[in-house]
């Protein structure tokens, strides 16, 4: 019996008391989520967000965010200027009180915002504490008010600086190393926040420059349409099946709705919400009211005007929201979130609300555009078939799965350990790599699926279609967890899917196929962090018996030059390119790819959804144009096609 050391002087003294700031630095998760990317953005948006506040409030037309030469972030805007005078509790400068003070802000109180997103007030203070540096300069009656922070622990007072037209706040920060294990901004990520913002805040111009030397660049956010216009972007890459957003606007109850969709002629839903400019990736009640009000409405329309007559269904939600965009933004004042970071909404009265409005704005809008509804119902009546034939071609996955008694695949070598998370499976390109790679793996861990040729495109196909594939069928009763209404990430046979490809165009193909594939159908397994990409070398060089492998042309002249001992020639160096992973051993491909020790595998993972769907449609959707423009910008990248 394994003895347990006891633990003595449990008295007053061993209850810390965190003060200031200190609790956030001690566990920053807590409050913006985590210490990687997805943190180190987060920051970026608290500052914006109170800047968006004051647009709300009708005192900011325009935010500048500046991305510097080290990293630093400056967010600049027009608004009122945070509060510089003494505050008649606390005896400190207003300014001084919302960067080091947990839960102060002017947020709680109804007169100075009516409704806002960082409602907790704790953003901007978190920021200054997770900061190395933090600077701040208020403009407000006529002068500049300066104050300096290092750690969330002041280190210059406010005073005056100079004399100023016009009011606002500027702050600069830069996020502390100590806290974050990454620090370099991504534009793209960034500009994705504020190009939203800019369209869900109708009149409001958002700059973002970027100062660093190499991805020097700025763009200008302003949408006069609002919605329609945010929808129209995440279309334009679609077919739209009517030429125009449907929009339903309305202030019910003291809450601000606003809604715009279009559908098109795919098979994907795209649907956004949002909170107090606050993007609700969890949803929330207003989602659900959203999503009840839809269904029930287009079928209340189907079946007046008859098109149901003769169908024996009705039309489930899945159906009525296949191929639709839709937008939905609530301003409400006293939101209720899940969480600092705000991406689920608990107000119960929100779900009446927008079932009402969108009854009432999406029946009027029907009725009055009969050709659009008959397009929209006639596709929904087509995806209700659609989902039919995918309940059938379920089952018959279900059949011939292993859960349900049946064979695994044949052509699969798996392993013989029987715990999830010790396994992995490798996705490999053709009988001839996987030949080897079945007589190279370590067949306690290792599974082998070979896989023939390209797989369908999932993009343009529905799901009864795509499970009428045999090589997708394949893959989903090897990884056992179903798939669709079926799926379940528990029954996961292996917690790493390795996708092994040859390292050229035809490689590059199937690997995007399969992301495709796992992206539109097997989302959660991206989210687990269970699918993987292999590396394998483009080059061997040997001398004698030494030999390196080498993963692009840089790395094989070094080893060239190695071997050659430093001449410029070559000499009797020999190097060999792989065309494919056909052409190794099943010992090199091991020693290269597949032994954990010695292997580089990259873990796919997924921070932005909207975007790897835009990209997915871009690359692999009907639209012809988009995908020209974006070869034609991104060849200049590419170096030896298919050597």
């Amino acid at each position: 019996m394994t003895r347990i050391e006891k633990v003595t002087g449990y008295d007053a003294e061993q209850i810390q008391v965190l003060k200031g700031l200190e609790a956030v630095r001690r566990r920053p998760a807590m409050y913006i989520g985590s210490t990687s990317s997805r943190g180190l953005h987060h920051l970026v948006y608290e500052v914006v967000d109170n800047s968006v506040d004051e647009a709300l409030a009708g005192f900011c037309d325009r935010i500048e965010v500046t991305v510097h030469p080290d990293d630093s972030i400056t967010v600049q805007d027009n608004g009122r200027g945070i509060p510089v005078d003494i505050h008649p509790t606390e005896k400190i400068p207003g300014v001084e009180l919302a960067l080091t003070v947990l839960h102060a802000g002017g947020k709680f109180d109804r007169s100075t915002y009516k409704v806002s997103g960082g409602l907790h007030g704790v953003g901007i203070s978190v920021v200054n504490a997770l900061s190395d540096r933090l600077e701040v300069c208020v403009d407000r009656d006529g002068q500049r008010y300066h104050m300096a922070f290092a750690r969330g622990e002041t280190i210059k007072k406010l005073n005056v600086t100079g004399k100023v037209k016009g009011t606002g706040t500027i702050v600069r920060f830069k996020p502390d190393t100590a806290i974050f294990t990454e620090t370099r901004f991504d534009y793209d990520i960034l500009a994705g926040r504020l190009r939203e913002l800019s369209y869900l805040n109708k009149g409001l111009t958002i700059t973002l420059s970027d100062e660093r030397a190499d991805s020097t660049r700025e763009e200008t956010f302003f949408a006069k349409g609002g919605l329609v216009q945010f929808v129209e972007w995440l279309n334009q890459n679609r077919k739209p099946l009517h030429p125009k957003p449907i929009l339903i606007e309305t202030v019910r109850d003291d809450v601000d709705v606003q809604i715009a969709l279009q559908y098109d002629a795919g098979y994907a839903e795209n649907t956004l919400t949002f909170v107090n400019n606050i993007n609700t990736h969890e949803g929330g009640t207003h989602l659900t009211g959203f999503k009840s009000a839809l269904t029930r409405t287009i079928n209340e329309y189907a079946k007046k005007s008859g098109a149901l007559k003769k169908a024996d269904f009705t039309l489930s939600g899945d159906d009525v929201r296949e191929g639709l965009s839709c937008v939905l933004s609530i301003k409400v004042r006293e939101p209720q979130f899940e969480g600092q970071t705000k991406t689920k909404l608990g107000n119960s009265e929100v779900e009446g609300i927008v079932k009402s409005v969108v009854n009432e704005g999406l029946s009027t809008y029907l009725e009055e555009h009969p050709s659009v509804a008959r397009a929209v119902i006639d596709k929904a009546c087509s995806a209700a078939l659609a989902r039919e034939a995918a309940r059938k071609a379920r089952e018959l996955v279900r059949r011939k799965s292993g859960l349900e008694g049946g064979l695994l695949p044949g052509k699969l070598a798996d392993c013989s350990l029987q715990d999830p998370a010790l396994c992995e499976v490798y996705l490999v390109e053709g009988d001839s790599a996987g030949g080897s790679a079945k007589q190279g793996r370590d067949r306690s861990f290792q599974a082998i699926l070979p896989l023939r040729g390209k797989i369908l495109n999932v993009q343009k196909a529905r799901i009864d279609k795509i499970l009428s594939n045999e090589e997708i069928r394949t893959i989903i009763t090897c990884l056992g967890t179903g798939v669709g209404e079926d799926f379940k990430i528990e029954e996961a046979r292996y917690h790493k899917i390795i996708i092994m490809t040859d390292a050229d165009v035809d490689g590059a193909h199937i690997r995007t196929l399969l992301l495709t594939f796992f992206y539109k159908e097997m989302q959660a397994l991206i989210e687990a962090g269970y699918i993987y990409i292999a590396q394998p070398p483009l080059f061997r060089v040997a001398k004698g018996k030494e030999e390196y492998y080498a993963y692009d042309e840089v790395e094989r002249d070094e080893y060239a030059k190695r071997l050659g001992n430093g001449e410029s020639g070559r000499g009797n160096v020999g190097i060999q390119r792989y065309k494919g992973l056909g052409e190794m051993n099943p010992d090199q491909l091991w020693k290269t790819t597949m032994d954990p020790a010695t292997r580089t595998i990259l873990k796919v993972e997924m921070e932005s959804a909207r975007e790897a769907s835009e990209l997915f449609e871009t690359l692999m959707g009907d639209e012809v144009e988009p995908r020209r423009k974006f070869i034609e910008e991104h060849a200049k990248y590419v170096r030896n096609l298919d050597v």
